[in-house]
Order: C-alpha cells, then structure tokens, then sequence
C-alpha cells in the first residue's frame, strides 16, 4: 500500500480525494487553500477537499505559500509520500516538492492534454463548441500541465451541457481515473507518454468577456458562451442601462421574422412566447433569464414582471 499526500481544493477535487479513500489508499495528509471569508458576514468557509477530509479524520495542511516555505518543504519530506496526487490544487509545486516522492507527484487534468493547459480547460471547451473532452493523468514537472501523460478518458460533450454540468461529470471521472493511475504505478505497469509541442491553453476567465457582442457574434457563439460562463458567472447584456444576465439560450432555425432586424434587436417579447433576440447571423430564444439584484428564473415569469420593449437594442 503506498503512503499518499493528496492537494486540492474544489469539489472537483473532493472526488478524486473521496474516490482514493474508498478505496483504502492510505492518506498520510490532506494539503488545500486556507479558508476564506464568504458571504454577506464574510464567514469564513473551508474548502470542499477540507470538510471532507475532517469528516474522515485526515490531518490537514492549509499553507498559505508553497514556494520557498522550507518548514512546509521539511513538514511533507518526513511524511516520506510514494506519490503526491494533485488536483485543483490551485498553487504551483516547487521543484523541491515535486522531487520528494518516490513515484512523483502527479495531477488530475480535465481535459485531452496537450489540448487546454490551464487554469479553465472545462470553460474554454464549451466556450470553443467543443464536442469531446475528458481527463488526463500525468506526470508533473515545473512547467504548467506540461508533464508525462499517463491514462485518459474522452468524453462527449452535450449539445446543451453547461459547465457546471460538466464539471460535475467530469469530477467523478477524474476520480475514478486516478484510482486506476495509482493502481497501475504501483503494479509497474504505468505508461508515460510525452506530450509534445502541438498544444493549446486554457487561461482563466475575464469579466470583460461575459458582456455578450450581438455585433460579432453568431447565435452559435453566443449559446457557447452563455454555456461557458454557467454558472461561473453568467453571460450578460445591457437593457435599459441594468444588467441582465442569460443563464440558458437556445437557437432558433426559422428567421423570416429577423429580416431587416438589428443584431441585438427584441424581435419579440411577452409572457406567453418568452423573449426572442436578433444575432448577427439569426436569432435565439431566451429560456432562463436575471435581472439586476433578482434571482434567475424561467424568461416567462420574468417578463410578468418585468416587461421588455420590441425593438429596443440590447447593449
């Protein structure tokens, strides 16, 4: 049985956390971001990775810095881990911590390396119309996401799937995955492929790019983009001089009544129908919809409430 240091973060790493303690792996020491202040009360709260490893007794490392911290360093070299496995972790490992286990430490990655290195390979999937993805496990070195490839599994990815949706199924497979990588290092029957140099990135996301262009942008891109921002943050337009966030669209085929339209334009708008909106190259119906400090809702029940004028350009 190897010894195993586990960092992360996220939920998305409390299941690959969750997945290797079912598994009996035994877990000298769980590593996650400190707490932060949330809310209104500015509470501060503990990582999914933190709760979950309270919950089983695990003991717990909450360094602020990783680099250059040699009583953080010392701390992991005498737990004397056979493999660090990284997910979400969301600091980058020294070349000091990446050489003190014996197999190496190795990460989870949620996606079809070397395609989408990064901070957000699941956003930019959907926010590039992709149709497959998956999870990657590999070897880390000091270059970002850059290490040996070791197993993958593909995914499709649905034509309606936001990102938390697929965040969600791709958390269970990433766990599932590192199960079979810890399990197959250890038999000595672990591949090790090299990436190469054909590769795409994934940086995180920018407010500035959830203001949707209804200039520039195709119905297509527009669906991509409010699927990629759900619920991260939520692709937003201007009526009225308030902010309105779209949290679900879809496109519409028939476009006679787009004709001599603006992009942007309100082709129609009423509770019965929902809330139709010219593209550059067509039009899409708005199917849940929020406005400024309100809930998000179904567009039905917004409009009752909160009436749309035809013909008004949205910003």
């Amino acid at each position: 049985m190897l010894n195993i240091i586990f960092m992360g973060t996220p939920d998305f790493a409390k299941e690959s956390l969750e997945a290797i303690y079912e598994k009996g792996h035994n877990i000298v020491s769980v590593v996650t971001n400190p707490d932060k202040p949330k809310g209104r009360g500015m509470k501060m709260i503990a990582s999914p990775v933190k709760k979950f490893a309270i919950s089983k007794n695990l003991p717990i490392y909450q360094p602020t810095t990783v680099k250059n911290n040699t009583e953080f360093i010392k701390e992991i070299q005498a737990q004397n881990p056979d493999i660090i496995c990284v997910v979400a972790y969301g600091k980058i490992l020294p070349k000091e911590i990446l050489e003190i286990p014996k197999y190496g430490c190795i990460n989870v990655h949620a996606s079809l390396l070397p395609k989408y290195r990064g901070a957000a390979p699941i956003q930019w999937a959907i926010l590039n119309g992709e149709t497959l993805t998956g999870v990657t496990t590999m070897y880390m070195d000091t270059g970002m996401d850059t290490g040996d490839m070791i197993l993958k599994e593909t995914v499709s990815i649905n034509e309606n799937e936001t990102t938390g949706e697929l965040w969600n199924r791709l958390s269970k497979i990433g766990g599932e995955l590192l199960v079979k990588t810890i399990e197959q290092i250890e038999s000595g029957n672990a591949p090790r492929e090299p990436q190469g140099n054909n590769f795409s990135m994934a940086p995180m996301l920018s407010k500035e790019m959830a203001k949707i262009n209804w200039q520039t942008k195709t119905s297509r891109e527009i669906k991509n983009l409010v699927r990629g921002l759900n619920p991260i943050m939520g692709a937003y337009t201007i009526y009225q001089n308030k902010k309105i966030k779209l949290w679900k669209i879809e496109i519409v085929e028939n476009i006679e009544e787009t004709k001599n339209k603006l992009p942007g334009q309100i082709i129609l708008a009423n509770d019965k129908q929902g809330l139709f909106i010219k593209t550059k190259d067509g039009m899409i119906k708005v199917l849940e919809i929020q406005g400024e400090n309100a809930k998000r809702m179904n567009t039905c029940d917004f409009l009752r409430g909160n009436p749309m004028e035809v013909g008004e350009i949205l910003e």
